[in-house]
């Protein structure tokens, strides 16, 4: 057997397609660095660029292989490659969208905890690994006008907060509607002097597709999406903590055997608590977040709110700025920080269990931040 015959053997076996889409999400992992990196945002654009284009083919021209030699023949080259190259058109879909919707959740899963900003971080993983399985259904246009608004809207999400450094609700609302209009923009290019196509059928065709981002936007508002691009690089809670030149001495409790511990998790209820946290954000990009502290008695009770402390932050440093707030002498119980945007979406969170002590104080370590 041929070394061809045996690459498309081994391409033909049930458990590549598995093989190939961890390979792609591995890569997207150790290749996207930063949200804010010019090449990984032009990459993504060029993304939703290519794939506008694929969408409009798809509805002028549909899938079917040419058949007509002579028509053919009669056209430039370029013309004439992209009628043959048609029946190639939902593959080179799938690739883009599973680009995208990798990329995407790489992003968003940095700023995404266990509350209820999972929401949409769940929604694109859950549409990534659907992506692997919808190749026989994109030569739909309801199907591929409808998802070039939800990449387009994650896309914008997180990319204007970048460029223009300002990250709030404004900001946001503007995106929604840029993913509207350029989603407009490509139903109307698929639909314009298109004798094959009625407009009974565009307005069937765009208005899935703007109902989507009206219920992304009630998510926004319901703090159901990631505080992209924000996210949380590291936080607990420490006996004290001294700036130390350009770093931050944090120092806690450690036993010698706790090798990878790095924050306090229980804490005596007499003495000050500190909540030290380092929030990464885009260079440019200058806004406020908050310490919220909240309190329960034990677990048959909600969190309470207890103090919330404003904190400005400038973005740029790899390791996130870093900043930490403190209180006296809290009440024994559960005690938790979220770390809040402006808007109440949550970039993460700390916990720690405050109890009452009468041992010796305890032998405490630091560490460098």
């Amino acid at each position: 057997m041929s070394p061809i015959a045996n690459v498309q053997s081994l391409l033909a076996k049930p458990f590549m397609p598995a093989v190939f889409f961890l390979s792609g999400v591995t890569y997207d992992t150790l290749t996207l660095t930063r949200i804010d990196r010019l090449q990984d945002n032009l990459l993504l654009l060029i993304y939703l660029l290519l794939l506008g284009v694929l969408i409009v083919l798809t509805g002028r021209l549909g899938i079917e292989p040419a058949q007509d030699r002579e028509q053919l023949a009669a056209l430039a080259p370029f013309a004439r490659w992209v009628l043959r190259v048609r029946p190639y058109y939902p593959m080179a879909v799938q690739f883009l969208l599973g680009s995208l919707f990798s990329a995407y959740a790489i992003f968003y899963s940095r700023s995404a905890t266990l509350t209820s900003t999972a929401i949409f971080f769940a929604l694109l993983v859950a549409l990534l690994i659907v992506n692997e399985f919808l190749r026989d259904r994109l030569s739909s246009l309801l199907l591929l006008v409808s998802l070039y608004a939800l990449v387009c809207f994650a896309f914008f999400t997180f990319f204007l907060p970048v460029m223009t450094g300002y990250m709030n609700s404004a900001i946001f609302l503007v995106g929604a509607g840029l993913s509207a209009g350029v989603t407009f923009r490509v139903v109307q290019l698929i639909y314009r002097n298109n004798p094959d196509r009625s407009k009974r059928e565009a307005v069937g065709v765009t208005a899935p597709a703007f109902v989507l981002i009206g219920l992304l936007v009630g998510f926004y508002f319901l703090n159901w999406i990631p505080p992209v691009p924000l996210s949380l690089k590291f936080g607990g809670i420490y006996h004290e903590v001294k700036k130390a030149g350009d770093r931050f001495e944090l120092s806690f409790e450690k036993e010698w055997y706790q090798v990878w511990k790095r924050s306090d998790n229980t804490f005596p209820a007499d003495e000050p608590i500190y909540c030290f946290t380092a929030v990464f954000a885009p260079v440019d990009l200058n806004t406020t977040v908050y310490h919220h502290w909240y309190f329960r008695a034990n677990d048959d009770k909600p969190f309470t709110h207890a103090d919330k402390i404003p904190i400005k932050i400038s973005g740029g440093r790899e390791g996130g700025y870093r900043a930490y707030t403190f209180k006296q002498r809290l009440n024994p119980g559960d005690w938790r920080v979220d770390v809040e945007t402006e808007d109440g979406r949550i970039v993460g969170r700390v916990s720690v269990l405050v109890e009452e002590r009468s041992d010796p104080s305890p032998i405490l370590r630091t560490v460098l931040y």
